[in-house]
C-alpha cells in the first residue's frame, strides 16, 4: 500500500508486477450503481458476467494502472518507495531485486541481478532515509542496499550482510521510531531486531553474537511469516507463526515489546542503573 497515495502493487507467479489504484474501484462502484439506476445507460466499466450463482462473477473489476515486466521467475514481494507514489521496487525467485519509476515507463531502471545468492522473498525500504532498502532471502540473511550504489557488475554490492538467521528468511521491515533500526522474521522461528548504528560502532573484540543483532525474540514455536510495528506504540510488535508443522494444525499471533533498556542510549541505561547500584550491593551482603 502506498503511504502518499491510494495505490497498490502486486506480484506473482507470472513474473509480474502490477500498479493498481483503489481510486478506480470506488469511481467504478459509483458508476455501476448510477447505471444501474439509469436504464438505457452504458457504464465505462469492465463488468464480469456470470450465470447468476456466483455473486462475485457480476462484480465490477478495474484495469491496471500500469504492468512492469522484468523479473524471470516469480514476484515474491513488492513495496513503494516512502516518499513517491510513482517509484517502487520489487525481488523475486531470480534472485533479483528491481527498482521501477512509473513516469519513465514499464522497464526497470535498475536491476541487481544477483543481489542474494538464493531466491528472495522480501523487501523494505527506509521511510526515513529513501536510500537504504532492505532484502531478506532463502540464503538466510538480510542486506542492505544503498539505492545510488545498488550493484556492480550485475551483481549486488549491500552495504551490509546481516546473518543471524539459521532458516530461509521471510519478512523484513524498517522501525518506524528509530532509522537504523529493522526487524527480520525467518522459518527458524526467530524475529531479530537490529540496529545498522551498532555495527557502525562495532569493537575489534570478537563476539558470538551477530554483528548488529540487538535483540531476538524466540517466543513462537515455528516459523514466523510475517509481523508488524505498531506505528502509535513505540517498540511494540505484533508477530504472526505458522505452527502446523509443530502442533499440527493452527497458528499463533503475539504482541510485545522489548525493554526499553535495550533501545535507549547507553549513557542514559547506565545512569538509571546507578541509580540502583547501591541497593543492590546492599542486598548482596550477608
Amino acid at each position: 500500500m502506498c503511504p502518499t497515495e491510494p495505490f497498490v502493487l502486486s506480484g506473482g507467479k507470472d513474473r509480474s508486477v502490477v500498479l493498481w489504484s483503489i481510486q478506480d474501484h470506488i469511481t467504478s462502484f459509483a458508476a455501476d450503481k448510477a447505471a444501474a439506476k439509469s436504464p438505457g445507460s452504458f457504464g465505462s466499466i469492465i463488468k464480469k458476467t456470470g450465470d447468476g450463482n456466483d455473486k462475485a462473477a457480476d462484480s465490477p473489476s478495474v484495469g491496471p494502472r500500469g504492468v512492469y515486466q522484468g523479473h524471470k521467475d516469480t514476484v515474491e514481494d513488492v513495496t513503494f518507495c516512502p516518499s513517491s507514489a510513482q517509484e517502487f521496487c520489487s525481488v523475486g525467485d531470480d534472485s533479483c531485486l528491481i527498482l521501477w519509476d512509473a513516469r519513465i515507463g514499464s522497464s526497470p531502471v535498475i536491476k541487481v541481478d544477483k543481489a542474494h545468492d538464493a531466491d528472495l522473498h522480501c523487501v523494505d525500504w527506509n521511510p526515513h532515509d529513501n536510500n537504504l532498502i532492505l532484502t531478506g532471502s532463502a540464503d538466510n540473511s538480510v542486506r542492505m542496499f544503498d539505492r545510488r550504489n545498488l550493484a556492480s557488475d550485475g551483481v549486488g554490492t549491500p552495504v551490509h550482510k546481516f546473518e543471524g538467521h539459521k532458516a530461509a528468511v521471510l519478512c523484513v521491515q524498517w522501525c518506524p521510531d528509530k532509522s537504523s533500526v529493522f526487524g527480520s522474521s525467518a522459518e527458524d522461528g526467530l524475529l531479530n531486531i537490529w540496529d545498522y548504528d551498532k555495527v557502525a560502532k562495532k569493537t575489534e573484540c570478537t563476539t558470538r553474537a551477530s554483528t548488529g543483532l540487538s535483540f531476538q525474540h524466540a517466543g513462537h514455536r515455528d516459523k514466523v511469516v510475517d509481523f508488524h510495528w505498531n506505528l502509535n506504540d513505540p517498540w511494540t510488535l505484533v508477530s504472526v507463526s505458522d505452527d502446523c508443522d509443530s502442533t499440527g494444525g493452527g497458528g499463533t499471533l503475539q504482541i510485545w515489546r522489548m525493554s526499553d533498556l535495550i533501545y535507549r542510549p547507553e549513557d542514559e541505561v547506565l545512569a538509571e542503573l546507578e541509580k540502583f547500584k547501591s541497593h543492590v550491593l546492599t542486598c548482596g551482603k550477608p
